[in-house]
């Protein structure tokens, strides 16, 4: 037996070894600073990932903020809602939180991401018929989805929350930034959505977490919702976007079941997500003032606002359930306007 060949290869074995003991333990070190570090450096063109508060944010005033403005958006009612310790920050009028809609604090597409979002403005807004800037928006959101107050542009969580929208928005591909935009395609059944059928879905797929009346799941009432409320006092009211049935289909389509559906993998058919926002829509839930002046100019109106006035003649109840494609048509050939909700 050669033992000096012997004796080289058994040193050579142990110094590959040790080498790579300490690329590993240099690796689980930096996964254990940072667990998104992997998913940042893959060198591959799926590698991009959105930002995570809760592991990509250090220390800096800039990264503390964007840090609050997390916490506002995932526990929304603790901070500016009915269970804020003082009476005066209690502006929101609901106890849904902003990820009951903007899923995964605003990170899953299908469900108005707050991904790219900060890029899109100013943007132009029929509701209001003017350009608008993020403050108005999320303001529009507080006084429909959250059933309360503006939030004061220069109090800390306002300047909190668009800071962590703009930081979701920061460094977002050109190819992926559109995939988080808005909500899933529905092509809308030719007939009306009906309620009584929305209801046998609902009951079949979403009463699960969203209980036989609605109301959804809180641990205690002075926690956050786990499943959110669909209608009553503490649901959006009914001048919010998501009291419109296309509106709802599309988010319900992309997103629900919950942790079931994707956008690219929906549980629901087109026809079943449009119902059950039928369903859904049908029940009482509190009204926002002065409906009557959103959308100054009544032809950018949706047609499926289920609140007059409108200038066509189409009743009230087609506006809310549809058939939608008529009102469509007309919009086209009396006004020249083409619409899709």
């Amino acid at each position: 037996m050669d033992f000096p060949k012997l004796i080289k290869l058994v040193a050579q074995t142990v110094y590959a070894v040790f080498g790579i003991s300490i690329l590993v333990l240099v690796l689980l070190v930096m996964l254990w600073k940072n667990p998104s570090w992997i998913t940042q450096n893959l060198d591959s063109p799926d590698s991009w990932r959105p930002r995570n508060a809760q592991t990509d944010l250090g220390t800096s005033p800039r990264d503390n903020l964007v840090k609050y403005g997390y916490q506002v958006i995932t526990e929304t009612s603790k901070h500016i809602g009915p269970l804020a310790p003082e009476i005066k920050s209690r502006l929101a009028g609901n106890n849904l939180s902003c990820q009951s809609c903007h899923l995964d604090a605003g990170r899953k597409t299908g469900s108005a991401s707050f991904v790219g979002v900060a890029n899109r403005f100013p943007q132009f807004r029929g509701r209001e018929n003017k350009m608008g800037n993020l403050i108005e928006r999320v303001n529009g959101c507080m006084e429909r989805s959250m059933d309360g107050e503006v939030l004061p542009e220069g109090s800390l969580e306002m300047q909190a929350i668009i800071a962590y929208m703009e930081w979701l928005s920061e460094d977002v591909p050109d190819d992926r930034e559109e995939e988080f935009k808005g909500f899933a395609k529905v092509e809308l059944p030719n007939e009306a959505a009906d309620p009584v059928r929305g209801k046998e879905i609902y009951t079949k797929h979403c009463q699960t977490c969203h209980m036989e009346d609605g109301q959804g799941q809180r641990p205690s009432e002075t926690d956050k919702y786990l499943y959110p409320p669909l209608w009553g006092n503490d649901s959006y009211n009914h001048g919010a976007g998501m009291h419109r049935v296309i509106t709802a289909a599309q988010f319900i389509k992309g997103n629900m079941p919950y942790l079931e559906a994707t956008l690219d993998n929906p549980v629901l058919t087109d026809e079943e997500a449009y119902h059950v926002a039928a369903y859904i829509n049908s029940f009482e839930r509190s009204q926002k003032s002065n409906p009557e002046t959103d959308f100054p100019d009544k032809n950018l109106k949706p047609v499926s606002t289920p609140y007059g006035p409108w200038v066509d003649r189409f009743s009230p109840e087609q506006h809310k359930y549809g058939p939608f494609q008529p009102i469509m048509a007309w919009y086209e050939k009396e006004l020249g306007i083409k619409k899709s909700k």
